[in-house]
């Protein structure tokens, strides 16, 4: 009898362990803040959602200032997003725009930024959602972070009245951090 009532509890005990280890396999980890200065700081009570990866470029075109002097200026990001499994999940445009594959999409407006780490790259950056379309991972983020970068500076010489109106990409990469209200 205490030998069945010791496999009985044993197969409990196993069946409780393989619950335990497929909920852990698909309840996603939750996403970490990156480590930033406090001026690029998310604001408190709000979690990261998403983590993306952007590998593509920042595209300048060759202006005329209001000065007459010319310069590259920044036309617009051009770059795919990938997700934590390294699989493109969206894309990352003009406005700036985010857009995923759930056909949820924020735009954003930078309201901070700190230099980066190296000195060749774009800055990183503090942005505030001013729009939002479509249902999905997206629709209720409020706040998006870009670190981690890597190149995407204009190109150094090149542009004046000869080269008015070509464009230059730049490659670059970054982490984007997505933002939301904290759940209660």
């Amino acid at each position: 009898m205490k030998h069945h009532l010791v496999i009985a509890v044993m197969s409990l005990v196993c069946a409780c362990c393989s619950v335990v280890a497929q909920n852990s396999q698909t309840t996603p980890a939750k996403e970490i803040p990156p480590d930033v200065p406090d001026a690029i700081q998310a604001p408190s009570g709000q979690d990261v959602i998403l983590f993306a990866h952007a590998k593509g470029a920042q595209v300048y075109t060759c202006l005329a200032g209001a000065d007459g002097k010319f310069a590259w200026v920044l036309k617009a990001p051009d770059a795919p997003l990938y997700g934590r499994s390294n699989k493109v999940i969206g894309q990352h445009s003009a406005g700036p725009s985010w857009k995923l594959k759930d056909s949820s999409e924020v735009t954003g407006k930078v309201d901070a930024s700190v230099n980066s780490l190296d000195p060749d790259s774009v800055p990183w950056l503090r942005l505030t959602a001013v729009s939002h379309s479509g249902k999905g991972t997206l629709e209720n983020v409020t706040t998006i972070q870009r670190v981690h970068t890597h190149g995407g500076q204009p190109p150094a010489d090149g542009c004046d009245a000869s080269h008015k109106g070509d464009e230059s990409r730049s490659s670059y990469t970054a982490d984007y951090y997505f933002y939301a209200p904290a759940a209660k």
